[in-house]
């Protein structure tokens, strides 16, 4: 399965339930089979393997039940920070990530300018 940045979420979405699909069918299971496993109804399973939006955990479950969470295993893997980003923090972790200021596009509204309620005429 081949993703692109450029592809609609939709597109991403039908892909997904292909890929899915093609699984469950490798593994000879039935889509009643794949939903009784992974503890959701058939109804969801036929959803998500024609491309329509889940919850997460749904997804978590259905991936579980395929012995598929390696899926995951790229957005969830730490590299750590590199050795130079180590000796700026002295040792701490990076826990949030603030914005630059003037890179925010509604910042001028925020502030004041440019924006009213409308009942100032």
């Amino acid at each position: 399965m081949k993703l692109e940045t450029n592809m609609s979420d939709s597109a991403i979405l039908s892909q997904l339930g292909r890929a899915l699909a093609q699984r469950r069918i490798e593994m000879g299971l039935t889509q009643a089979e794949l939903a009784r496993r992974a503890g959701v109804g058939k109804r969801t399973l036929e959803r998500m393997e024609s491309g329509s939006s889940c919850q997460s955990s749904i997804l978590v479950r259905i991936l579980r039940a395929l012995d598929a969470l390696d899926f995951l295993s790229r957005i969830s893997a730490t590299e750590g920070p590199s050795p130079l980003d180590l000796l700026k923090r002295r040792g701490k972790t990076r826990k949030r990530v603030s914005s630059k200021r003037g890179s925010d596009p509604d910042a001028e509204a925020k502030e004041g300018g440019g924006w009213t309620w409308g009942d100032e005429v």
